[in-house]
């Protein structure tokens, strides 16, 4: 059995090797040719799962080791009698530790404190529940948004979400992550335009970690140094041809690699390879082993220091998103080709980093309630 795999899927020869004959390819440039007489079609987001591309071949079943859907033109497969699965919540925790580093990166370098403030999530699905619990470990107050979630009477969690109005006048922070739909009651393609930045609070730090089509680029750019103080942008309408006027005016700038910590991507692969095993009727025999962190411990002393301070140094120390921003801004080209291939090169070559979970704090001198918020950041204690 032949089987088509991204091959910046982590794993994805090991484990869909113990299934037949795998051919890996770079995401964006999986060709009708290459699925012909494949079976199983194991991709991320980059490709477009569509008759374009599955019309004439023998794909019985399509696997997308992330969480969102908006690249698969799921009525088509249903047509087709096609099987196919995501992998909900896979880097949920991956997300909520970039807007944590994000977070106190600004505050490092614009003296800004966090506790205190207010924090708007906008989207509280598998990801948005972990951004609220990072959120509220770093003291900040949240505010979140689901309209969704709100109409189920059953979910109790969310009596207490706030309207988009709400989050909009009150938060410091706003943060978005919410999938990319175009119709119906809850689109949010342009779910923040013009209208919205306008009734944001002056001098807020805007997120976007979602879909790039959520903003309207143009509306933001408007705002951005005015109404909208700081912005970290790591999706982007057009990508992989990005903005370049709103790269270089962004605080924090990514190649859409929020969710892209190991543990993330590992997990899409997992989440998926298991599927297609129950599809098949076979046992999975991939153990799906992570290797040594490159920061297994991190030590402080928390004596004279600020919670802030500390949970900054550690957060850094594990994942410098500084880093992934230079990257990013340094490739940044005239020409449009160019630009886009940096961005596809920059998400394939992405290096190993490890979430929080990975690394044992070890400190000294730390309150009760510093050890609480090291905890409910996922640290190992």
């Amino acid at each position: 059995m032949k089987i088509v795999c991204d091959k910046n899927m982590p794993y994805a020869s090991e484990a869909f090797g113990t299934l037949g004959e795998v051919l890996l390819k770079d995401g964006r440039q999986i060709a009708p040719a290459d699925v012909r007489d494949a079976e199983l079609l194991i991709t991320r987001s980059t490709t477009k799962i569509n008759a374009a591309l599955l019309d004439g071949s023998a794909v019985r079943f399509c696997g997308s080791g992330v969480i969102g859907a908006d690249h698969i033109d799921i009525p088509y497969l249903g047509a087709r009698q096609i099987i196919w699965t995501g992998a909900p919540g896979c880097n949920a925790e991956s997300v909520a530790n970039y807007i944590t580093a994000a977070l106190l990166c600004l505050g490092g370098k614009h003296g800004i404190t966090l506790e205190g403030k207010t924090a708007g999530v906008i989207g509280v699905g598998n990801v948005g529940r972990q951004v609220c619990r990072h959120m509220r470990a770093l003291g900040l107050r949240v505010l979140a948004n689901d309209p969704p979630r709100q109409r189920d009477m059953a979910d109790e969690a969310a009596r207490a979400f706030v309207s988009l109005d709400r989050v909009l006048a009150e938060s410091d922070i706003v943060t978005c992550h919410v999938p990319l739909t175009r119709s119906g009651s809850d689109a949010t393609w342009h779910l923040l335009g013009a209208d919205q930045f306008a009734r944001m609070k002056p001098g807020v730090i805007f997120i976007n970690a979602a879909r790039g089509p959520v903003v309207d680029t143009d509306a933001l750019l408007a705002v951005l140094g005015t109404r909208v103080a700081r912005a970290v942008i790591d999706c982007w309408e057009g990508e992989p041809a990005y903005r370049a006027d709103l790269l270089a005016r962004a605080d924090l700038a990514t190649p859409h690699i929020a969710g892209h910590s190991y543990e993330g991507k590992v997990n899409g692969t997992a989440i998926v390879y298991r599927r297609a095993c129950a599809f098949l009727g076979v046992a999975p025999a991939c153990p799906f082993t992570l290797p040594t962190p490159p920061v297994p411990e991190w030590r402080a002393d928390a004596a004279g220091r600020s919670d802030e301070e500390v949970l900054r140094e550690g957060v850094l120390a594990v994942y410098d998103i500084e880093a992934d921003s230079r990257r990013l801004k340094t490739s940044c080209v005239a020409d449009d080709v160019a630009r886009a291939a940096a961005f596809d090169a920059q998400r394939g070559a992405y290096p190993m980093r490890r979430e929080f979970s990975s690394t044992r704090a070890l400190l000294t001198h730390a309150s009760e309630s510093l050890w609480a918020k090291v905890r409910d950041l996922g640290f190992g204690c």
